[in-house]
């Protein structure tokens, strides 16, 4: 079962009998002579502890190589470095500000060229493949508006067309879904939100299902060197320990809060896919976004998502900032639009701490205009 490997996951396989990995904070290893190597030569080239997050990582997600980096970010880079000036990669219209600003210097920089689709709209994407698409780029859920995509008719146009299919599954981890397994070639994630899972650790993870290509990123991780420290691998290994908990309770309270807001007068839209602890709130015109942030006393007005705690963030300003506003508006992404990351607190504060919040904003809000 996917939890007991999750809740054992590297175990230790040394003679000492300790349940927890080490952390090999080693740079270099010594070799006994001329051609010979423990498999350890450099730490950026490969090291014990990342090298156990990976492999245990890899057999989560049924791939044959995982590559654990500096950060999301660094992921995503990671694998941009796959495509040549010309090439073009149809990406999900509603996505990850930073992944936007990254895709937008890639292209004004290196010649490659992203188009952003509507992934709801099958034939929109296939109309828009030509010879230089090389590969589609898709959150299944995606950032900020948390619109769900059906995957599967994806696999197949992209196996039609020789065409790599990129998954960010930050906001569903392994533990929700394994895109591998189901036809994807490429699936990346923020490591630093779910995977970790406190808060503490900046990280990112890219695995693989073909050995050519592990093969080929394995090569630019190691020449580009935006690996991950043996410390912050350990921190990964142990939040993998406890993520199916904590996805679990806050997919729950996630449920329960996109329901309940369903019916409070200050709230225009509730967008939320059913699945995972991420969702949207639009509010309405006549309440104050930033007095409904002043007044939250337990969520956090925080800029990342998969922790423990609940984290209310404002797309507008901090995760899509870079975003032209013109791009905001075309997407959805306005001055009412919060987002959520929903923790593992007790249901009852998470809905009682919003509600006073927002009733507070309307009160500033209406005294303001006069």
């Amino acid at each position: 079962m996917k939890e007991t490997t999750l809740a054992q996951i590297a175990l230790t396989q040394d003679d000492t009998g300790a349940i927890a990995n080490p952390i090999y904070l080693s740079t270099a290893y010594q070799h006994e002579g001329l051609g010979l190597s423990t498999g350890f030569d450099y730490t950026r080239t490969k090291n014990p502890t990342r090298q156990v997050f990976e492999d245990a990582f890899a057999r989560l997600e049924g791939g044959v190589a995982s590559f654990a980096t500096a950060s999301g970010m660094a992921s995503i880079q990671l694998v941009c470095n796959l495509f040549k000036p010309g090439d073009e990669i149809l990406v999900s219209f509603d996505l990850y500000g930073g992944t936007f600003r990254l895709f937008e210097f890639y292209e004004a920089q290196y010649g490659i060229r992203f188009h952003y689709i509507d992934f709801e709209n099958p034939d929109a994407v296939k109309a828009a493949i030509t010879p230089q698409t090389k590969a589609l780029f898709i959150e299944p859920i995606s950032n900020p508006l948390m619109i769900e995509i059906e995957l599967a008719p994806y696999y197949t146009l992209a196996a039609q067309h020789k065409l790599l299919t990129i998954i960010d599954n930050t906001f569903l981890t392994p533990y929700l879904s394994t895109p591998l397994l189901d036809g994807a070639d490429i699936v990346l994630h923020s490591a630093t939100k779910y995977i970790g899972g406190h808060n503490d650790v900046l990280a990112g993870v890219v695995t693989v299902k073909d050995e050519a290509l592990a093969e080929k990123l394995g090569q630019f991780h190691n020449m580009i060197g935006a690996t991950l420290s043996p410390i912050d691998s350990y921190l990964l290994l142990r939040g993998l320990k406890t993520l199916h908990l904590r996805v679990e309770r806050s997919q729950e309270n996630a449920r329960r809060f996109a329901s309940a807001c369903e019916n409070l007068t200050g709230i225009q839209d509730v967008l939320y896919c059913g699945r995972t602890g991420m969702l949207s709130l639009r509010l309405k015109p006549e309440y104050s976004i930033d007095q409904l942030l002043r007044q939250l006393k337990v969520l956090r007005f925080a800029e990342s998502l998969g922790g423990t705690e609940t984290f209310v963030t404002f797309p507008y300003t901090q995760t899509h900032i870079d975003m032209p506003d013109e791009e905001k508006d075309r997407r959805g992404i306005d001055q009412h639009l919060i987002r959520l990351s929903i923790g593992i607190e007790a249901y009852e504060d998470i809905e009682q701490d919003f509600i006073q919040a927002l009733e507070k904003a309307k009160e500033v809000s209406t005294d303001d205009t006069f």
